[in-house]
């Protein structure tokens, strides 16, 4: 039995990563030869992909913006799957502080990350609405992001990063009547894939079968719960047992329609790489556009030619 590491993105397991989870219970791994661990980064010594880098995991899952930036950079990474196809993040406002559309952000206080990326995506859509972005507050919320009831207390008027697919759908003390949603595809973002999952290229040279291998069980456990997403509730209830199975319910029905793209599962689609990485450009986030031809690889899906 070979072991390997998978890490995933986020601080702690959510239900983007069932498939993982629904491989590995159901023995699909194992069935290839696979003794699979799923981790979490340690935020101390730097993203997913920088514990890929380090050689701390065999495979991890990131977003597909970091990739193309540390392609950029001759960083020997490479994508080999997708996990989603959208953009998952959102702003989120109380609907007393009237933000319809991002022009409405203008004169108000956005709690966000202000990384480069994240400045630029408000900025772009705030632009083509109309309005003027150096007339939106930004309040440095650094990696948390507010809570409705952190709003109701005047922190900011509205939070920029959460995602429509987790955060926003957790209960909150303020009514779900003044809650208000509106994620990013919504508003105008470009189109692109939230999540990759990927690997090193020596990585990829040394264990092609492997790696095949575990692409294969990896598509059967997400399409599966894609077709039945309550097949996953079971394992988050054991690996994050702190979050309620109904909240767990919610976002998997949500989150799965995200990860097949014409019934199939880990396509990487130029539709999705090649405009995100031209306007990561056009925001000065990527040097060199072209980055996205050599970052990803769609070879080692099932179905493809070995």
């Amino acid at each position: 039995m070979l072991s390997l590491r998978i890490m995933l993105e986020y601080f702690h397991p959510w239900p983007n990563s069932a498939g993982f989870y629904v491989a590995r219970e159901r023995g699909w791994y194992a069935d290839a030869g696979l003794n699979v661990e799923l981790c979490v980064p340690d935020p101390e010594r730097g993203d997913s992909l920088q514990h890929l880098l380090d050689g701390a995991v065999q495979l991890s899952v990131f977003p597909s913006n970091r990739l193309l930036v540390r392609r950029d950079l001759g960083q020997p990474l490479k994508g080999v799957a997708a996990i989603n196809h959208a953009g998952l993040e959102a702003f989120q406002t109380l609907r007393e502080f009237n933000i319809q559309r991002p022009r409405d952000l203008m004169g108000k206080r956005l709690a966000m990350n202000p990384t480069p990326r994240g400045l630029a995506m408000v900025r772009d859509l705030v632009r083509k609405d109309g309005g003027d972005p150096d007339a939106v507050v930004i309040i440095d919320a650094g990696a948390r992001e507010l809570r409705p009831e952190e709003l109701d207390a005047g922190l900011a008027d509205a939070s920029f990063g959460g995602y429509w697919a987790w955060e926003a759908l957790m209960d909150s003390p303020v009514p779900a009547a003044r809650r208000v949603v509106h994620p990013v595809n919504g508003w105008g973002a470009p189109a692109y894939h939230s999540y990759l999952l990927g690997a090193r290229e020596d990585w990829i040279a040394a264990h092609p079968e492997v790696l095949r291998a575990l692409l294969a069980a990896t598509a059967r456990g997400f399409e599966s719960v894609a077709a039945e997403p309550l097949l996953a509730r079971e394992a988050y209830e054991r690996v994050i047992p702190y979050f309620p199975g109904a909240l767990i319910e919610r976002s998997l029905n949500h989150i799965a329609p995200t990860w097949l793209h014409e019934g199939r599962f880990g396509v990487q689609r130029q539709a999705l790489i090649e405009p995100y990485a031209h306007w990561l450009h056009a925001h000065g986030i990527l040097q060199h556009p072209e980055a996205w031809h050599s970052a990803t690889t769609n070879d080692y899906l099932p179905g493809e030619a070995p």
